[in-house]
């Protein structure tokens, strides 16, 4: 290998692995951004912050590490999508389905949940401070002791969280 080769190699070798794996999608995110459904889409690191929609299908897509800061989304379909990292502070999402969702990590603090399923969702690491589940569907003890709030988080029955 001559030697002008072994430095271009070395380059293309270091962008390839600096590259994201999976940028995001900007016309995914401008559509739903619109309002529009988007079942499997790539929305990673989205903007959404402020939008008010209402009944998209965001199944199985790709949430994460979104804005969704005071966001008013109510009856959207989030089944299987994966929201880790997801800022969500003050959004609206009543009658919302997370079902298998992952939400690890993600901060839902002052969000209003009410009516919202979580069936099998994965709450690891979330933060509900401030957010209201009074009449949220699914949610388990044991889904509920992998995240935290604080005590003004409504929780539906007999539920406890753990403080942040």
């Amino acid at each position: 290998m001559s030697a002008v080769t072994k430095p271009s190699l070395a380059l293309l070798l270091v962008c390839l692995l600096a590259a994201p794996a999976q940028a995001q999608n900007a016309g995914q995110i401008a559509r739903v951004r619109a309002g529009a459904s988007c079942p499997g889409c790539n929305l990673f690191q989205g903007d959404f912050s402020g939008i008010e929609t209402r009944g998209q299908n965001l199944s199985g897509a790709r949430i994460r590490q979104a804005d969704l800061s005071l966001a008013a989304m109510n009856r959207t379909r989030f089944t299987n999508a994966d929201l880790r990292d997801v800022e969500a502070y003050g959004g609206v999402f009543s009658s919302s389905n997370f079902s298998g969702a992952n939400l690890t990590n993600s901060s839902w603090v002052g969000a209003y949940l009410e009516g919202s399923n979580f069936s099998g969702a994965t709450l690891s690491g979330a933060n509900f401070s401030g957010a209201q589940l009074a009449r949220a569907t699914g949610l388990t003890q044991r889904q509920l002791n992998t995240a935290c709030g604080d005590a003004s988080t409504t929780l539906p029955g007999r539920l406890t969280i753990p403080a942040c």
